[in-house]
């Protein structure tokens, strides 16, 4: 849950600007928006294809409050690496989010149905109540090995699939989550109510989900006109 722009920073600023050493300064770039760019210490944008400086502008606003995005204009133009790896490192990087997002809801919402009870019984004890959890649970198992199999080797289409189920995932696990904490989930001052509007914000960071299934069906289509005919 820490605020601002860790994902920038961490995964797609080291390979889009190898040129300089940014280990020491808070970056960002707009996609489409910047988190942060109104403090950060460096702030890029992307136009045509190539990266170049920029200026906050407006903020906009986020379903997640700890979010600060902007909207940028462009400077002038920067050395930059390989932004299409940039890229993928940094939806990963979203997808791990979102992983441990779901796993951190989970917990917590195993946590509390085994304290609260209802008619003299742990609310966790009812059927329907672990059904939900064990749904959740599972569907964080399917996202894990997709995450660390797109770690292994990063392409278009291992990043791709790791967002959307790492997506799923959470999402289900925040929905659950919400549903068996019943009313407190919804208060700010509830821990709960930031994971969920973190995961809600982050299921459409570095590319929606229609995004990264046309991206996914792109590159199977393309090995499949490529392998040999039968």
């Amino acid at each position: 849950m820490v605020p601002g722009p860790w994902i920038e920073s961490a995964a797609y600023l080291p390979l889009a600007r190898t040129d300089v050493d940014l280990t020491e300064s808070r970056t960002t770039v707009a996609m489409p928006y910047a988190v942060d760019a109104d403090v950060a210490d460096e702030v890029y944008a992307l136009v045509d294809g190539e990266l170049h400086t920029a200026t906050a502008e407006r903020r906009v606003t986020s379903i997640d409050p700890s979010r600060h995005l902007f909207t940028v204009t462009a400077g002038e133009p920067v050395a930059h690496g390989d932004l299409d790896a940039a890229y993928d490192l940094a939806v990963l990087a979203t997808a791990a989010q979102l992983l441990g997002a779901g796993e951190r809801v989970l917990a917590d919402s195993v946590a509390y149905v085994k304290q609260r009870t209802q008619f003299g019984r742990a609310i966790g004890s009812y059927q329907a109540i672990k059904h939900q959890l064990a749904d959740a649970r599972i569907a964080l198992d399917f996202a894990r090995p997709l995450v660390f199999g797109a770690a292994l080797e990063l392409t278009p289409r291992s990043v791709s699939a790791a967002k959307l189920q790492a997506a799923e995932a959470a999402n289900l696990a925040a929905r659950v989550g919400l549903q068996v904490h019943g009313a407190i989930g919804y208060t700010e001052e509830y821990d709960l109510s930031r994971w969920l509007l973190r995961i809600r914000a982050l299921q459409s960071a570095w590319g929606t989900a229609s995004f990264h299934r046309e991206r996914l069906l792109a590159s199977l289509l393309a090995d499949q006109s490529l392998s040999p005919s039968k």
